[in-house]
């Protein structure tokens, strides 16, 4: 099984502070948003799934690490939900204010930072190629 791109001593490292308590969940969940900007990226990869080149997993380190620093900064839990409304209430259920970002094609919204890690490592954007 694929482990996450990043870990909570990397992400300490990324932060110049200790991790969040919930560090893995929130690299977790990191982890997904960077696999789906990646959907066509062509790089090789052990029976596990993890990458094999030295720089491309710290690219992928990188950008897992950026992208929870962002989430961090926006106040997002990683789920996405603080990045769609500017007003969330639970019972009985009022959402309001929606806000006018958009995912990119891949359907995930990266940050800024993760996306130029990625990028500079050539893995995005990515293309389809014909067998």
């Amino acid at each position: 099984m694929r482990r996450p791109y990043s870990t909570p001593e990397q992400l300490s490292t990324w932060l110049g502070t200790p991790a969040p308590a919930d560090a893995e969940r929130l690299i977790s969940r990191a982890s997904e948003d960077i696999d789906s900007a990646l959907l066509t990226a062509i790089y090789p990869v052990d029976d596990d799934g993890d990458p094999l080149d030295p720089r491309i997993a710290q690219a992928l380190a990188d950008a897992t690490c950026a992208q929870v620093e962002w989430q961090l900064a926006t106040g997002d839990d990683g789920t996405g939900a603080a990045g769609q409304w500017d007003s969330v209430s639970i019972g009985p259920v009022s959402l309001s204010g929606r806000t006018g970002r958009t995912a990119g094609a891949s359907g995930v919204e990266l940050a800024p930072r993760a996306d130029r890690a990625l990028r500079r490592a050539g893995l995005e954007p990515g293309y389809v190629i014909t067998w």
